[in-house]
């Protein structure tokens, strides 16, 4: 009985914190980030503001998560990551939370997201605030990475491009790659690469999966920081294709060793 309780339960608590995500983000873009135009002078001192704001906002939504029950989190292998500057953080995609994790242990945090979600009624005010980068324009993405990278944020970036389906092998499209190596390949000593391992167990949030199905048992989300990891090879503008595909390669083995190794 108690077990039927405690499902039920987490079903309940999931589909309340999953509300105020999307009634934060409406409330964020209608009465917070207005504020902060009216207060902060400059377009780079809003966007760094409405950053910070959603970073405490996701850090107060994963302290909800935790304490509703509908995750345990073990994050502190990952809380180096907010002391970092200018590092490109490559991820795995196993949950719809991923990102949010991240951005709330990351201060500074940039990411890339779908263009799908600057249309989304929840989130486009949060993503146009904050100058999160679309994926839309593929020459326009990159020179935004490498500005921000120069700027000293922490972009995340997620090589798989979507969420990975449970028992399959992940599986790395190029689009990371080719922006390690196009954005940090001149900037070694300011700039580097640092993966996160995400683990959820059971597996929940997963592509294509709704949202009410939660597991039988409270997810545990974990991530594990591994630094300075898988520095690109210098640039080669004669080879560009060759080379993004065999360091695409190495970025995937090693995701697929690492995580079959924990």
């Amino acid at each position: 009985m108690f077990k039927a309780l405690n499902h039920f339960w987490r079903i309940l608590a999931t589909g309340f914190c999953f509300a105020c995500f999307g009634l934060g983000g409406i409330f964020l873009t209608l009465f917070i980030f207005p504020l902060q135009k009216l207060l902060i002078k400059g377009k780079v001192k809003q966007k760094q503001a409405a950053r910070k704001t959603v970073h405490y906002t996701f850090k107060f939504f994963i302290s909800l998560m935790a304490f509703t029950g509908v995750f345990s989190f073990d994050l502190q292998r990952a809380k180096k990551l907010s002391q970092m500057n200018g590092q490109l953080v490559l991820a795995n995609h196993p949950s719809l939370i991923d990102v949010v994790v991240l951005i709330s242990i990351i201060p500074n945090a940039d990411c890339v997201v779908k263009a799908h979600l600057f249309k989304n009624p929840f989130l486009r005010g949060v993503v146009k605030n904050t100058g999160y980068i679309s994926n839309a324009d593929p020459e326009g993405l990159l020179t935004d990475c490498q500005t921000s990278l120069k700027a000293g944020n922490n972009l995340i970036i997620f090589p798989e491009g979507t969420r990975s389906k449970p028992g399959q092998v992940i599986k790395f499209q190029r689009g990371a790659a080719n922006i390690a190596l196009r954005c940090l390949s001149d900037n070694y000593e300011d700039s580097g690469i640092s993966t996160v391992l995400i683990r959820v167990n059971p597996t929940t949030l997963t592509k294509s999966e709704p949202w009410y199905k939660v597991p039988e048992f409270k997810a545990k989300f974990s991530a594990e920081l591994i630094e300075n990891s898988l520095t690109p090879p210098e640039f080669d503008s004669d080879n560009v294709s060759k080379q993004v595909r065999l360091y695409n390669q190495t970025l995937e083995d090693f995701f697929v060793e690492a995580l079959d190794n924990s």
